[in-house]
């Protein structure tokens, strides 16, 4: 099976300046197109120590011009993962519009105080469902987690204030290296990257972006 795509050439001419912005430019054109039903999912890749990896679909929440945020329970085996090895794979698969987005860097737990103010926007039942859920252990059945759900319901029902997780909250994820992947015909697709220069041998890599083309 092999698609042949066909789309517009991506060239160094279109890029802004800077990666969050042109992150911004394609995210506008996929989430208005509608031909994604989630533009802001992402494959999410962590590593344990050693090397081992593991990936899943998780949901962006946020993205500025310091990086991309999303939520999760601090127990799943991601967030067991970045505790012991923050650096972290971001994937936006936008395969409709034959391009990708790569993100590689770091990341660190938002602050209480954000991750409050996202919780407070979820819908009730998912605030429910963050305590409901150990992410990532084992679980007897699924009546289990319902009965766990039902118990929650009873005690924060429709219009009570529900309280943060204690063990729930957010990662932002500060980019290191940002690619733009166009697929294009006969396997010649345009990869741009962006790669975060070292400001003054610091060793923060807070440095201005260069753009790289990589052969598809």
């Amino acid at each position: 099976m092999r698609e042949h795509y066909r789309s517009e050439d991506f060239t160094e001419s279109d890029l802004s300046a800077d990666p969050m912005d042109q992150f911004a430019r394609w995210f506008r054109q996929v989430a208005v197109g509608g031909v994604l039903h989630e533009p802001n999912a992402m494959v999410v890749s962590t590593a344990t120590p050693d090397g081992r990896p593991s990936s899943r679909t998780v949901l962006l929440k946020q993205y500025d011009d310091r990086g991309f945020v999303f939520f999760t329970n601090y127990g799943s085996r991601k967030g067991r993962e970045l505790a012991a090895n923050s650096h972290v794979s971001l994937l936006f698969p936008w395969h409709p519009m034959a391009r990708q987005v790569i993100v590689t860097g770091t990341a660190a737990r938002v602050s209480r105080e954000e991750t409050a103010g996202y919780f407070r926007t979820r819908p009730h039942g998912s605030q429910l469902g963050a305590w409901a859920s150990d992410q990532s252990t084992v679980i007897s059945s699924r009546e289990e987690l319902i009965e766990r759900y039902e118990e929650l319901a009873a005690r924060y029902p429709e219009g009570e204030k529900v309280p943060v997780p204690p063990d729930w909250g957010g990662f932002r994820v500060v980019p290191e290296t940002i690619e733009f992947w166009q697929g294009h015909g006969n396997r010649l697709h345009d990869r741009l990257r962006y790669v975060r220069e070292d400001a003054a041998g610091t060793g923060t890599g807070a440095g201005p972006w260069r753009v790289e083309r990589l052969c598809p």
